[in-house]
């Protein structure tokens, strides 16, 4: 009763599209319509990176990844409606829509291995301190609660700082994330848990659009002696055409 109440006197409305949400819905930020509309990545694709389009010879966005990183796939494309959802999560201060984002992933890509662990992608100190969270850790940590995984954030750091990558070319993206990670097993001397180097261990990540990111996290913990390594992504950006 308190909840239709609230319902009536506080309408809840969808966040992108400001349409109006039912009871049902109430506890949401994005309506069904909206859900609806951000388009799925569908195969014909890269198998191990997902990358959609007819291939020919060695795709251009994975041939230089680790070996060990054996699989990349994301849940619908970052256009439009995506990207104002990731924007709400990154910027806007929505931490509550990860869920929806969560659900979009569920939705449309297998769950992960019995066992594996979900290692969210570690954002630089000072965004980290600026924004208060870190979007892929929620992400990973919703995730892990639908697929009845786990969640470690205390296994990858970042090393380094680097530029924002929207504005660089392939290459520049490598080059910005080079050595930008690192594994840890310990912080400030205390000892940390340790996680079986045996574990499947499955990157997350917000938005992939070139790989670079994962694909130097990936470096980083095949350094530290895992070798089991997928990666998931909420959104797939277009690779820009800088030729």
């Amino acid at each position: 009763m308190t909840s239709a109440v609230e319902q009536l006197l506080l309408p809840a409305e969808c966040l992108l599209c400001r349409q109006l949400l039912s009871l049902r819905q109430s506890r949401r930020l994005v309506c069904d319509v909206c859900r609806h509309r951000w388009r799925a990545v569908a195969p014909p694709w890269c198998e191990r990176c997902g990358q959609p389009g007819p291939h020919f010879g060695p795709c251009r966005v994975c041939a230089e990844w680790p070996v060990e990183l054996a699989r990349a796939r994301s849940a619908v494309w970052f256009d439009a409606g995506a990207r104002a959802a990731v924007h709400a999560l990154k910027y806007g201060g929505w931490t509550r829509i990860a869920e929806d984002l969560a659900g979009a992933v569920v939705g449309r890509l297998p769950p992960p291995p019995p066992g594996a662990v979900l290692i969210p992608v570690p954002l630089a100190p000072h965004r980290l301190r600026r924004r208060g969270y870190n979007q892929s850790a929620l992400l990973a940590a919703a995730l892990a609660v639908r697929w009845g995984r786990s969640v470690r954030t205390d296994v990858l750091d970042r090393a380094r700082d680097t530029a924002t990558q929207t504005a660089l070319t392939p290459a520049a993206r490598v080059a910005n994330v080079a050595g930008a990670f690192q594994a840890r097993i310990a912080d400030r001397g205390v000892r940390i848990e340790r996680l079986p180097r045996e574990s499947a261990i499955v990157l997350v990540d917000d938005v992939l659009t070139t790989g670079a990111t994962l694909a130097e996290c990936a470096r980083a913990l095949v350094g530290a002696g895992w070798s089991r390594l997928e990666a998931v992504t909420f959104g797939r950006a277009g690779i820009p055409d800088f030729s």
